[in-house]
């Protein structure tokens, strides 16, 4: 997706008179810790450590927390009063300059958590030193997703700060925009750390004045190969300077990180009691994300509901999806947060009275919406935090109705559905894409239903008329006349819908040690052939690092990649052989050129001392899809103008 969502400058009105309290950063030192009020130090730790119980009543408010005006507006701006306890505990941290450490499961709030102290500090630091557009804040996320989402937060937080600009950095999409945006200056750059990479080694980001440094899903950044690129990274930040690390778990191999730097970080751990009704029936779908929006449309047609809405990340997705189901025969539209609030009453008022049946919205925009009508909300795009899964899915089953909700998840998701049911203590369904079969039965029911309530309700005088003039005057019979009418009331599109084109199976599969185990497969049979790449043992790659980066930079699903043969200078691939190898040529790992080709030489007989030989690694760890949008089923049934009941009216 573009970054231009969040890459345009902030011109608000003129700053907001900033509260007491300065957020300036302290001299720290190793050997220099202090605790928490009434807090035990734990023998021979190296970091305090608060336990964050989840209060009944929470009485902090916002304004309670020291912070800048301008950033208080921001947030009074998108609703939020009270801070979760995650925020009411590390803000007044982050503000005192301490390094934090938070445990926090997702959906506990925890980016307001680092980005309102961030900026917070950003907006006082330029009314003593005027507006700078170096980059003074970085967040490291593990994904495209997570990380716009990041971005988007700290875009709405900013918003009444004139000048300033939050910039994503990601893999998947072109480096042109980018290179523009931090040309021209980012305060806060996020993004996933081959990305951050690659633009260190061009030059075009400098973080020699970095205040602020983020590890946001530092667990699972590590668990993705990323472990050598943080650490490259955090060696190119100034010593001194403020470092959060958020994680769901403590590995030994992130207290390694934290304790290597942190310094003297004060250790939260909070607990999410985020439970969801028990009139919502919740369902996920494992789904490519180039499907989305076909599976999306197969339910609306098979099952019956009322009113919908579909949650997306970016404000930009509300507008394209809302655009591709109308081009599929559905009332729908978009609500997020640059449309006006006259249009935006007016769009909701419609869902109400039925002229809209769906509606595509963003989190933000669909605060506090109220539709009675909603029997259905659909997660397009999973949500990162499991607070906001829990508000998504209760705009529908009010007033004691009954509900539903249906996830989509690519494969490389499914930790965040793990997240969610374990925050939520509820089981998500699995179910299945309809079939083609399973449509096109639907919509040849729906069509002979059509025509027998045209024939109890219309006047057919005149088409009869013309039926009978043409079966005479050109001896055809009339069943043919009927089948050419409704060809033509198709518009030139196809009536039956096809079965989807199955994604490769994996060519693997981990035994119990998490050692990839071959699968005894050949190639041919999954579509897949060998290609060359020009990085090896030479260049420290490992298969995590290669699956990350053509998953993350190059829109691959992980599903898509097999075997991988690691050899000195250069690595053996099995992927797709329809491959558009333009998609990959910017593709870097560890600074180096990916410069893929097909293997025309045979490498891939005989083996090379020394290389690593990996059956069937299984990539779908660290997958990060390209933002391709769903295809136009050019085949959508066209129904009827008027509206049926409990579910659609279509054209």
């Amino acid at each position: 997706m573009p970054q231009e969502v969040f890459a345009g400058r902030f011109k608000g009105t003129e700053p907001a008179a900033a509260h007491e309290g300065r957020c300036v950063k302290p001299q720290l030192h190793k050997d220099q810790l202090v605790t928490q009020p009434n807090q035990t130090l734990p023998e021979n730790a190296s970091a305090a450590a608060t336990d964050v119980a989840e209060p009944e009543d929470n009485t902090v408010r916002f304004t309670d927390l020291g912070l800048d005006g301008r950033v208080l507006g921001a947030l009074e701006k998108v609703g939020y009063e009270k801070p979760s306890p995650i925020q009411a505990e590390t803000i007044p941290l982050l503000l005192e300059g301490r390094d934090v450490v938070g445990l926090a499961q997702t959906g506990t709030g925890k980016t307001a958590a680092f980005a309102v102290p961030a900026l917070s500090h950003l907006a006082e630091l330029s009314d003593v030193n005027g507006t700078n557009r170096d980059t003074q804040v970085l967040v490291l996320a593990p994904t495209r997703e997570l990380a716009l989402q990041v971005g988007e937060a700290f875009s709405s937080y900013a918003s009444e700060m004139p000048d300033f600009t939050v910039l994503p950095v990601y893999g998947g999409s072109p480096y042109g925009p980018q290179l523009a945006g931090l040309r021209r200056g980012a305060q806060v750059v996020v993004g996933t750390p081959g990305r951050v990479i690659d633009h260190l080694k061009r030059g075009s980001l400098d973080l020699s004045n970095i205040k602020h440094l983020v590890l946001d899903e530092a667990d699972e950044m590590l668990r993705m190969g990323f472990a050598e690129d943080v650490e490259q990274i955090l060696a190119k930040t100034p010593e001194e300077k403020q470092v959060a690390l958020f994680s769901a778990t403590m590995p030994k191999s992130i207290r390694k990180l934290a304790e290597q730097y942190l310094h003297d970080p004060v250790e939260v751990r909070v607990e999410s009691k985020t439970t969801t009704a028990a009139n919502i029936r919740q369902r996920y779908m494992q789904v490519m994300h180039s499907h989305k929006l076909d599976a999306m449309t197969r339910v609306l047609e098979v099952e019956e509901y009322d009113g919908v809405i579909a949650f997306v990340r970016t404000k930009k997705e509300t507008e394209e999806v809302a655009e591709k189901l109308r081009a599929r025969g559905f009332q729908a539209a978009a609500i997020n947060g640059d449309i006006p609030q006259n249009l935006r009453e007016r769009t909701v008022q419609s869902l109400r009275d039925g002229r809209v049946d769906i509606l595509v919205a963003t989190d933000v925009a669909a605060r506090g919406l109220d539709v009675e009508r909603i029997s259905l909300v659909v997660n397009f795009d999973i949500p990162h935090d499991t607070e906001s899964y829990v508000h998504r899915i209760g705009r529908t089953g009010r007033a004691g109705r009954e509900g539903e909700a249906i996830l989509f998840m690519t494969p490389r998701e499914k930790y965040l559905l793990r997240q969610i049911e374990k925050a939520t203590r509820q089981k998500v369904e699995l179910m299945h894409m309809p079939s083609a079969d399973d449509v096109n039965a639907t919509r040849l029911q729906r069509f002979a239903q059509q025509i027998t309530d045209t024939i109890e309700s219309e006047d057919l005088t005149v088409f009869k008329d013309l039926v009978e003039k043409y079966e005479s005057e050109h001896d055809v019979p009339a069943q043919d006349i009927a089948a050419a009418i409704a060809v033509i009331a198709q518009n030139g599109r196809s009536f039956l819908v096809e079965e989807l084109p199955t994604k490769a199976a994996p060519r693997g599969r981990e035994d119990r040690g998490g050692r990839p185990e071959k699968s005894g497969r050949k190639r041919s049979d999954e579509g897949l052939t060998t290609y060359k790449i020009q990085v090896g043992h030479e260049q420290r790659v490992s298969p995590g690092s290669i699956v990350g980066a053509l998953t993350n930079e190059g829109g691959l699903d992980g599903s898509q990649v097999g075997n991988i043969d690691i050899r000195g200078g250069f690595s053996l691939v099995d992927l797709p052989k329809d491959l558009n190898l333009g998609d990959l040529s910017d593709i870097r790992i560890n600074g180096n050129p990916l410069d893929i080709q097909p293997d025309r030489g045979g490498n891939r007989g005989g083996g090379q001392r020394g290389g690593h030989r990996s059956g069937g690694y299984r990539g779908g760890r660290g997958g990060n899809r390209g933002d391709r949008g769903g295809r136009d089923d050019r085949g959508g049934y066209r129904g009827d103008r008027g509206a049926r009941k409990g579910g659609f009216r279509k054209f």
